[in-house]
C-alpha cells in the first residue's frame, strides 16, 4: 500500500494518540446502527471471549505483548515485543468500495539481544481485507502479511500464538495464561486525562508463561520466559497538552504484577497518571492519578535521532518505591514507515530501594523524539 507522509502522519495521530477500540456489551449493535461508537465510560462490564477480539467501530486499538526470554547457552537472554494496532480511518466512512481503506492494521516486532547488545526490529502496515490484514471480532486473531497473534481456549485458560518472521529475526512463541485477567482502572475503564471521556477500555494479562523458538544473529534458539499482554481500545484523543507518555508493565519474581503510566506535558511535568498492583493470589489495586510519581533519572541520547530518553526511573506508588533500569540503553524504535512515530521501548529490570532485583518487564516512552500531534 502506497501512502504519502502527510496521510501516514494522520494515521499515526489516530493510532498512537487515541488508544481506540470497540463497544462492550449491547453497545455493539448501537454502534453498528449509527456508525458512531458510544464514548468510553465507567460501569460497563467487559465480556469475554468477545472483548478479546477487535472493536472496529472505535478509532484505535492495540494488542501488545512484551517479555523476557531465556535460551540455553545465552547467559543474558532476550527481550521481545509483538504489537498489532488497528485503526479506523474516518476519511473512508461511507465509501461503499471494497477497496476503501476503512480499517488499517499495523504491526511491530522486536527482539532485544542482550548478549550482542543490539535491538532488532521490523514493522508492517496494510489496509484490512483481501486476506492480507485482518483483526477479527469475537476473539483475538490479528494477522498482517504472515505475522499473527491468535488466542484460543476458554476465558481463564487463554493460550496465544505469536508468529513474526523478519529478515533479521523471527519469533515462534506460545504463551499460556497463569493468572486471571487484570482489569485496569475501574473494572477496565482507564482514565487517560483530566476529562472523563479521555479514557480507554483496558485489560492486561501478566505472567504469561512463554515457550517456543527465536531466531537472532542467524541462529535459532529454544526459549522460555514470561510475558505481559495489554489490550486497549478507545475513541477519544488524548488531551491537547499531552506531549507523550511513559509506561511500565512488570512481572515480579514473586508473582506480583505492577503497572504504571503517566501522560507528560512538553515541560516534562505529569498531566495524568495511573497504574495497578496485584500481589500473588490477591486482589488488584488501581492507583489514582495523584498516587503515582515517575521520576526520571539517568538519560541516554540516541545517536540516530538525538532524542534524549530517561533509561532509569524512580517509581513511587502506594505499593512501594521502586527503581526501573533499562537492560540496554539503545532500544529506540523508528516506526516512521508504519505508525509514523519514533519511540523507546525496551526490556528493563524492576529493583527495590537497595537496588535488589525484583522482576523484569518493559518500559515504553513516547514523545521524546517528536511531540505526538494530538
Amino acid at each position: 500500500m502506497t501512502t504519502t507522509p502527510m496521510r501516514r502522519r494522520a494515521w499515526l495521530q489516530a493510532a498512537l494518540a487515541g488508544l481506540a477500540g470497540g463497544p462492550p456489551g449491547s453497545w455493539a449493535a448501537s454502534a453498528a446502527a449509527t456508525g458512531k461508537p458510544p464514548p468510553v465510560r465507567p460501569g460497563v462490564a467487559l465480556a469475554f471471549p468477545r472483548d478479546f477480539g477487535a472493536h472496529p467501530a472505535y478509532r484505535t486499538e492495540w494488542w501488545y505483548v512484551t517479555g523476557q526470554l531465556q535460551a540455553p547457552g545465552v547467559p543474558r537472554g532476550f527481550g521481545f515485543q509483538i504489537t498489532f494496532f488497528r485503526s479506523k480511518v474516518d476519511v473512508a466512512a461511507g465509501n461503499p468500495s471494497r477497496f476503501a481503506a476503512n480499517q488499517l492494521v499495523f504491526a511491530h516486532g522486536a527482539v532485544t539481544d542482550l548478549q550482542a547488545g543490539r535491538l532488532l526490529h521490523d514493522q508492517r502496515i496494510a489496509r484490512a481485507g483481501f486476506g492480507i490484514a485482518e483483526a477479527a471480532d469475537g476473539d483475538t486473531d490479528v494477522r498482517l502479511h504472515g505475522w499473527q497473534l491468535r488466542r484460543s481456549g476458554p476465558p481463564g485458560q487463554s493460550r496465544y500464538e505469536g508468529r513474526i518472521e523478519s529478515r533479521d529475526f523471527a519469533l515462534q512463541l506460545d504463551l499460556r495464561e497463569t493468572q486471571p485477567l487484570l482489569l485496569q482502572g475501574s473494572a477496565g475503564y482507564s482514565r487517560k486525562g483530566p476529562l472523563p471521556q479521555q479514557a480507554s477500555y483496558y485489560y492486561s494479562q501478566p505472567h504469561l508463561a512463554v515457550q517456543g523458538r527465536l531466531r537472532a544473529g542467524g541462529r535459532w534458539h529454544e526459549v522460555t520466559g514470561r510475558a505481559w499482554l495489554d489490550h486497549e481500545w478507545s475513541q477519544e484523543l488524548l488531551d491537547k497538552s499531552a506531549n507523550g507518555w511513559d509506561w511500565i508493565g512488570m512481572n515480579l519474581d514473586d508473582g506480583s504484577a505492577l503497572s504504571a503510566f503517566r501522560l507528560r506535558r512538553a515541560d516534562g511535568s505529569s498531566l495524568w497518571a495511573g497504574g495497578s498492583w496485584r500481589p500473588p493470589g490477591g486482589e488488584a489495586r488501581s492507583f489514582a492519578a495523584d498516587e503515582v510519581r515517575l521520576l526520571p533519572g539517568r538519560r541516554w541520547t540516541s545517536p540516530a535521532t538525538r532524542a534524549s530518553y530517561p533509561v532509569a526511573w524512580t517509581l513511587e506508588t502506594p505499593a512501594g518505591r521502586f527503581g526501573v533500569q533499562a537492560l540496554l540503553d539503545a532500544q529506540e524504535l523508528d516506526s516512521r514507515a508504519s505508525t509514523g512515530a519514533i519511540y523507546w521501548e525496551g526490556l528493563s529490570d524492576l529493583v527495590d530501594a537497595s537496588g535488589r532485583r525484583l522482576g523484569s518487564g518493559y518500559l515504553e516512552m513516547t514523545g521524546y523524539a517528536d511531540r505526538l500531534a494530538l
